[in-house]
């Protein structure tokens, strides 16, 4: 993910869980809200609760991952923040994958 697409800022963070709509599973919960900006930003959120250190950069690296094969930034408006649930650890990658492309293209309408 380029650092273009991302959300670094915590006001954009605070933003978008205020003013965005939010949609959940069992591995994610997913705040999103629409933007005036020409492209997507991605925001990624692992909680302590998840594990150590070294547990959530790999649950990070992994949601940067899906986030890329999954969204289209060019096409796309939107900033979305991306909470991983504690359910995430108990699944593979592909079902979270299968998960998070259910929020993303049938729930948000993102486009891939």
């Amino acid at each position: 993910m380029k650092v273009i697409n991302r959300i670094k800022d915590s006001k954009d963070f605070a933003s978008t869980i205020k003013h965005g709509k939010t949609v959940k599973n069992q591995s994610f919960v997913l705040h999103f809200n629409q933007t005036e900006l020409d492209h997507s930003r991605v925001g990624i959120s692992v909680s302590k609760k998840i594990g150590n250190a070294v547990t959530r950069n790999r649950v990070k690296r992994q949601l940067r991952a899906m986030c890329d094969s999954l969204i289209n930034y060019s096409l796309n408006k939107f900033d979305i923040v991306l909470i991983a649930r504690q359910d995430f650890l108990n699944k593979n990658f592909e079902e979270n994958k299968s998960l998070l492309c259910d929020l993303l293209l049938n729930q948000v309408g993102i486009k891939k």
